[in-house]
């Protein structure tokens, strides 16, 4: 693990401009195309947290490439290229090879103001709502669910994008009033199509896709799709092997990092105290192992 090299930051390493720094994601503006690269950060409640997780920014990007690639014959997405030699005067000399998996050339997409959440069974924010309510973002569910059940079909509960603190979930009538009735619906069939396909995918190879998130901008006049896609961060997988009904099922992402945090004293008002190593640890074997088992299984 420690001869790992972990990347906060991408800055030193990149002569171009800064255009935008996310929670992980950084963008840099290469003229006609962004560069985007993943660092290896990890945030959770809303605070970025240290240390930096080992290999968490080469996890995701291969991921989120390898979706870019089996889904772009159904959906067009913003990805030009992931060819690190083809960066020769835009990296720092001798940064190719810690550049060379967490990072995509890609379009200049008009982001559209909508995170496009498709969920195929009931846990987490979406089983609290029904609690509730019987409703998840505004559509009624049938009586009698049980946490983590299936969906008899996925259903889209859109939320409105914040670049600072939560995304606001909103029914799809609000949906309509911000984007329009047209590209609302564009969406939402284009993130269930995407679902299903992912989903599918996933059960061959041992894991459940149980909800996921998905960003979408516009290119000349046209919907792509943009930002990461089935990644450990924007989606929640489950091992088949200890999917059940009624239980928190530990999923194969920072649930590490999220149950130290709820067990420690930490108010979640104020700046966390660094990871422990040996959580660090546990959460970039995770990434891994969900990169070996989707990918290079």
């Amino acid at each position: 693990m420690s001869a790992i090299q972990a990347i906060s930051t991408a800055a030193e390493y990149v002569k171009a401009p800064l255009m935008y720094k996310g929670k992980v994601r950084e963008i840099y503006d290469l003229g006609e195309y962004y560069l985007i690269v993943v660092t290896d950060r990890i945030s959770a409640f809303d605070y970025v947290l240290s240390p930096a997780v080992p290999d968490k920014g080469n996890v995701l990007n291969q991921i989120s490439k390898f979706w870019f690639e089996e889904t772009s014959a159904i959906q067009p997405n913003h990805v030009i290229h992931t060819d690190v030699e083809k960066l020769a005067d835009v990296l720092v000399e001798g940064s190719a090879d810690l550049m060379k998996n967490r990072f995509m050339v890609t379009k200049k997409a008009e982001r559209i103001d909508i995170e496009c959440v498709v969920r195929g069974y009931i846990t987490g924010g979406g089983w609290r709502q029904y609690q509730q309510t019987g409703q998840i973002n505004g559509i009624n569910l049938p009586e009698g669910l049980r946490k983590n059940e299936r969906f008899a079909q996925p259903i889209f509960t859109p939320a409105a994008k914040n670049d600072v603190g939560h995304d606001e979930d909103i029914p799809f009538a609000r949906m309509e009033e911000l984007v329009g009735a047209e590209l609302a619906a564009e969406l939402r069939e284009k993130s269930l199509r995407l679902y299903e396909y992912a989903h599918d995918y996933c059960a061959k190879h041992g894991i459940i896709l149980a909800d996921t998130k998905f960003e979408f901008g516009i290119v000349d006049g046209k919907v792509i799709l943009i930002d990461e896609v089935f990644t450990p961060d924007s989606s929640r997988f489950w091992a088949q092997e200890k999917y059940a009904l009624d239980i928190e099922i530990d999923g194969m992402d920072k649930e590490p990092v999220r149950t130290y945090l709820s067990n420690s004293d930490w108010d979640k008002n104020s700046e966390p105290a660094p990871l422990p190593a040996e959580v660090v640890e546990e959460t970039s074997r995770r990434y891994r192992d969900i990169l070996n088992r989707l990918v290079q299984g």
